[in-house]
């Protein structure tokens, strides 16, 4: 079963990402889910595991290992707008693994690096291959505590509210936080820095989508549309492209970017700076979101630099047979 396949099976028996109920704000389908704590605060939930030999190839350092093993986690709280607050991790080690206390407190720096302390986990020994699974508590940062020296707002503070895959709207500019294509040969799928401060800047001033390029911008930006059942339509001739990639079709599909792609309400037209003060600065204008034609399902295209039209959902990592 392809992974995007299986995807869609766990959204149906969740309810899909519109199935909020009770404290659940926002379940399967989104970068994290959404929870609503006794006192009124809302938390974001993300788990991601990585794997040798799908994710980092045998021989990888082993800090480089733990930091892309926290990293991707705090990606996804960073497209949310959020801020990561803990972390739990859990390892299946090879048997006779020989690096397991290395392995432990490079973890442990890398959440600290983050603010983000790891407080639980789980060890299990196998025949492998090394696996480490990162599940990150994070929340939303109200106005006053940006900018400031307390790494952890008081709970109970005011908040600003989390950025969605489904708040695309037409008229919508597509912009993105740095390049594309190139992450493995360039080692940056172990090195990237999660974009926490353009994240929650994106929440901040109202931002309506965002997502973690992860499987690739195309998926990726598909998703996006899919969630708000509209259409993203993306130029490859304007998309920032790491001098790595071959071309644009491989800079869209191999992956790995930690980029942040974003809907953002369309500037009035004599304006040509980045809608959103960042450094380093958005980059694009990329795209559009435009309603579906009739007939057309929601998604995303990305037209090649002769104006032919490419469906981006199948430009991206889909894991499984």
């Amino acid at each position: 079963m392809k992974e995007s396949d299986l995807l869609a099976h766990i959204f149906r028996l969740s309810g899909g990402i519109n199935a909020a109920s009770g404290d659940v704000l926002v379940g399967p389908g989104d970068d994290c889910a959404v929870v609503r704590t006794a006192s009124g605060d809302t938390l974001l939930l993300t788990v991601d595991q990585l794997v040798e030999g799908r994710h980092f190839d045998p021989g990888t350092p082993i800090d480089l290992i733990a930091r892309k093993a926290v990293a991707r986690s705090i990606s996804d709280i960073a497209a949310m707008g959020g801020a990561p607050s803990w972390a739990l991790a859990t390892g299946l080690l090879p048997d006779g693994y020989p690096h397991g206390a290395e392995l432990s407190e490079a973890l442990h720096k890398w959440g600290h690096h983050w603010n983000c302390p790891i407080v639980g986990g789980d060890i299990a020994f196998g025949p492998g291959p090394l696996s480490i699974t990162s599940t990150v508590i994070g929340r939303m940062v109200p106005p006053a505590a940006v900018g400031d020296q307390t790494p952890e707002p008081a709970l109970g503070a005011r908040r600003v509210v989390p950025v969605l895959r489904s708040g695309a709207k037409p008229g919508d500019e597509l912009w993105l936080t740095g390049q594309v294509g190139g992450s493995f040969e360039s080692g940056w799928h172990l090195r990237f820095e999660p974009r926490l401060a353009a994240g929650q800047a994106a929440a901040r001033s109202g931002v309506h989508a965002m997502i973690d390029l992860s499987d690739g911008l195309g998926r990726d930006a598909a998703r996006i549309g899919v969630a708000s059942r509209v259409r993203l339509v993306i130029e490859a001739a304007k998309l920032p492209i790491s001098h790595r990639a071959r071309d644009w079709a491989q800079a869209v599909a191999s992956g790995e970017d930690y980029e942040l792609l974003m809907a953002i309400h369309p500037r009035q037209p004599q304006r040509t700076d980045p809608p959103l003060s960042l450094e380093p600065p958005l980059l694009g204008p990329i795209g559009i979101v435009r309603a579906c034609e009739p007939d057309e399902p929601p998604g995303a295209t990305i037209l090649d630099p002769y104006g032919n039209p490419h469906d981006a959902a199948n430009l991206g990592w889909d894991h499984g047979a």
